[in-house]
């Protein structure tokens, strides 16, 4: 599709959208020609596509820990350069390291089956050739967590909650809590260990990973998520009203403290007191794919799109800084270190793009009211791209959390949900996963952002800082 039928498609999109005709009339702001010609740059560049096909050909999966992670930095590094980032570096720091090692399960009784399964981030392991127990079935994680204290002693829970597909991706937090609490209290309740229905909207043997985590106190017991067609299988032989007994082997273990780093990069501003901009994504993914949707999509659309700025031929009011966050995935370890090593610095505005490469729909803000322009202008730059602005808080994401979290003005740019749960933390998340068109869009809404952004003339003061 061409650029000036893309943009018209997508105004019409946003104009028939039934969220947009419930609110009021846009505001009377005048369009910012600058802003207009560099968003519409966009959609014909494919800076990000190329940085996406890079990090997933050239590195591959970038789990914490292996020694894929450091070659990713290194990667990075060079990457930012050429494309003429200043200030470009490694911020280092130390975290735990979880590492994987042999994983298997398999059907016992009351038949015998291999299934495909993949043990949780911070997992504790099995005995030597692994555990061999009946299950207890739980249908919700709520079912689990009403289960009696010492009820499942020498058992396996199975919680099997089934997750839908939303556009804002709101199920990923109702259903992922078996996901993210329901190891800790399936080991409070006595657990010899837990296999979950993957976190996913699909209906395939891939599993997803992801990370889970115990209280202090509680002993990590063996966590494994179920591939969705093994996980409806396994309660389809529930159904039947037979025992049911798994063999599970996990040899996973903790890996004590290791280095790691977010690569920063810079777009250098004219005005030093007048705050940083903040973007990025982070660099590290799980080990199953290649991190192509989650999230080299997002590093790349919000690089590709401080670029464009970069290379309009002015510098920006105030400084973009270009952040690729490490170790998001296992715990959000790169994000607090940013704020711990930048808690001096003045931000501006922090935003991260962490929701695969489908198109943006909807953006948030909470600039303080002085600032409100901005986020009117906002508006109108947005618009023609079929984005309609939000009412709510935007949360940020675990990267740039931290950070909002000390009275930054937080800007979230929704991307479409709707698939992205299919293949999230998969073997399926590969470059091919990403439609460059809809990559591009997102670019264009980053590019339009981060301009209007950088360069507004308004004071742009801290908020109320999220409890």
């Amino acid at each position: 599709m061409m650029k000036r039928t893309l943009l018209a498609a997508l105004a019409a999109s946003a104009l028939t959208s039934p969220l947009s005709a419930q609110r009021t009339a846009a505001p009377a702001t005048a369009a910012d020609a600058k802003v207009a010609a560099l968003r519409d740059k966009a959609l014909t560049d494919d800076t990000a596509y190329k940085i996406v096909e890079g990090i997933t050909t050239e590195v591959g999966p970038r789990m914490t820990g292996t020694e894929a992670a450091p070659r990713a930095r290194a990667w990075s590094v060079a990457k930012l350069k050429a494309l003429g980032f200043k200030n470009v570096r490694i911020e280092k720091y130390q975290l735990p390291v979880w590492s994987r090692g042999t994983e298997s399960g398999e059907l016992v009784a009351p038949y015998a089956q291999k299934l495909h399964l993949v043990g949780l981030g911070n997992s504790g392991a099995t005995p030597p050739g692994g555990l061999t127990l009946p299950i207890v079935y739980f249908p919700t994680y709520n079912d689990l967590a009403l289960a009696a204290d010492g009820s499942l002693k020498g058992k396996i829970a199975f919680v099997s909650n089934a997750m839908q597909p939303t556009q804002d991706g709101s199920s990923y937090g109702s259903q992922g809590t078996a996901r993210f609490v329901g190891p800790n209290v399936a080991a409070k309740k006595g657990a010899a260990a837990i296999v979950i229905r993957s976190i996913g909207t699909d209906h395939g043997r891939g599993p997803h990973a992801g990370n889970t985590n115990f209280e202090a106190g509680v002993t990590p017991i063996p966590a494994a998520a179920l591939s969705v067609a093994d996980a409806e299988h396994v309660e389809r032989l529930v159904k039947l009203g037979k025992p049911v007994t798994l063999k599970l082997v996990l040899e996973d273990k903790q890996a004590g403290m290791q280095e790691s780093g977010n690569v920063v990069a810079e777009v250098p501003g004219t005005d030093p007191k007048a705050g940083i901009v903040l973007v990025g994504g982070h660099l590290d993914s799980w080990d199953l794919g290649t991190g192509a949707i989650d999230d080299g999509a997002g590093i790349a659309i919000t690089a590709a799109a401080a670029k464009l700025v970069m290379d309009s031929g002015q510098r920006p009011r105030r400084t973009i800084r270009v952040v690729w966050f490490g170790d998001e995935e296992s715990g959000g370890f790169g994000g607090t270190a940013y704020a711990k090593a930048h808690a001096g610095e003045r931000h501006a505005t922090a935003a991260e793009s962490d929701f695969g490469a489908d198109r943006v729909w909807r953006f948030e803000s909470s600039l303080p009211a002085a600032a409100k322009p901005i986020e009117d202008r906002l508006a109108v730059a947005l618009a023609p791209l079929g984005i309609i602005r939000g009412a709510d808080v935007p949360h940020g994401g675990t990267d740039v959390g931290p950070i909002i979290a000390t009275g930054v003005a937080g800007i979230d740019l929704n991307q479409s949900g709707l698939r992205y749960f299919d293949y999230h933390h998969t073997p399926e998340d590969t470059l091919d996963l990403i439609d460059p068109e809809q990559l591009r869009q997102n670019v264009a809404a980053w590019t339009a952002m981060i301009a209007t952004v950088a360069n507004a003339p308004e004071e742009i003061g801290s908020i109320v800082p999220h409890k």
